[in-house]
């Protein structure tokens, strides 16, 4: 990609409802924070610019970064994990694969605790790729190890536990298995911080008498509040 495509999609960016400040895209194709902010909201819905987002992105696989940083860590491994998702929606498993993979090894290649970016997130992200790509031992495999690890660490708010059952809840639903959906749903809302108004709407979904495993899920999913927004400890 050129300078001047790139300043003429920075400028597409700065003219759609998103409107981000222009000094997040300072140093233009040369920086490669400025490649993984413009391809973030060229992927963004609406602008919907996948193909040149998947340029920029691969464009940033191989960018150093500074791993004193917690900001630059977290940086990259979020351009990893958002150019995993968008190589996933285009059935490119195994270049997804490596690009989550990567993200992982990144983002736990240090102790910081980052503003945005959930370790147990990436981890859910790979278990997912690995279920769609029929490798579902393998993902349960590593959620059981990730819990085993995590379970007694003294964190009140764990990502690793809240995906790590989470995607166990999820395929007990596949398998139609309601109680124990449910069941691993509680253990993985006990170790997030789920505020006050959101507990009546969590015990009604839970409450479902019925035996719809994947229906009682979702109303959980949509009872619970955004993790993004939630206060984790690790």
């Amino acid at each position: 990609m050129t300078q001047e495509t790139f300043h003429e999609l920075v400028r597409l960016v700065m003219d759609s409802s998103a409107h981000p400040p222009e000094t997040l895209f300072a140093g233009g194709m040369d920086n490669w924070h400025a490649r993984a902010r413009l391809a973030h909201f060229l992927a963004m819905q609406g602008i919907d610019k996948q193909a040149e987002a998947l340029e920029l992105f691969k464009s940033v696989v191989e960018a150093d970064v500074d791993e004193e940083s917690a900001e630059d860590v977290e940086e990259k491994t979020y351009a990893l994990q958002r150019l995993s998702s968008l190589e996933r929606e285009q059935e490119k498993d195994e270049e997804a694969l490596r690009h989550i993979n990567l993200a992982i090894e990144l983002a736990e290649s240090t102790d910081f605790l980052y503003k945005y970016i959930l370790r147990g997130e990436l981890w859910a992200d790979r278990w997912n790729l690995l279920y769609h790509m029929g490798r579902t031992a393998d993902a349960e495999a590593e959620a059981d190890e990730r819990i085993e690890v995590y379970k007694d660490i003294p964190a009140l708010h764990n990502s690793y536990l809240y995906y790590g059952y989470r995607f166990k809840a999820q395929l007990a639903a596949s398998h139609g298995d309601t109680f124990i959906a449910k069941d691993y749903m509680h253990m993985a809302i006990h170790a997030m911080d789920v505020p006050h108004e959101n507990e009546a709407a969590i015990k009604t979904a839970f409450a479902a008498a019925h035996d719809n495993a994947s229906w009682i899920l979702a109303a959980i999913d949509k009872a619970t509040p955004n993790p993004d927004r939630l206060h984790w400890d690790i």
